[in-house]
């Protein structure tokens, strides 16, 4: 299951076996032998790649199709994995925007 996951997770992250490798610290044919199922990387390598792609093991393993990292935090906004980079910096932006412009405005309110 790791395998299919992880190919699928590099597809979409637009990433080669080679660039994944790279990020990882590790070596192409890792990936490829992951990949195909041939080996199952080390939990350390597990963790990295959960980490990378902001999903949890449990997805990775099969035991979720829920790819969502688990959080104890409620402030946190999932964004889709295929949205690109200057996306998720708009919607950075625009938090930045809104925090500033409701905060200013309560404290503003509290003055009169």
């Amino acid at each position: 299951m790791i395998g299919e996951r992880l190919y699928d997770l590099r597809k979409d992250a637009g990433l080669t076996q080679d660039e994944l490798a790279a990020i990882l610290n590790i070596n192409k044919h890792s990936i490829s032998s992951y990949e195909r199922e041939k080996s199952e990387p080390p939990d350390a390598i597990k963790i990295g790649i959960a980490k990378y792609f902001h999903v949890s093991v449990d997805y990775l393993l099969g035991l979720t199709d829920d790819p969502n990292v688990y959080s104890t935090q409620n402030n946190i906004l999932r964004l889709p994995s295929k949205l690109p980079a200057q996306a998720r910096e708009s919607i950075q932006d625009y938090a930045s925007y809104l925090t500033h412009k409701y905060l200013s405005s309560d404290q503003s309110a509290t003055k009169k």
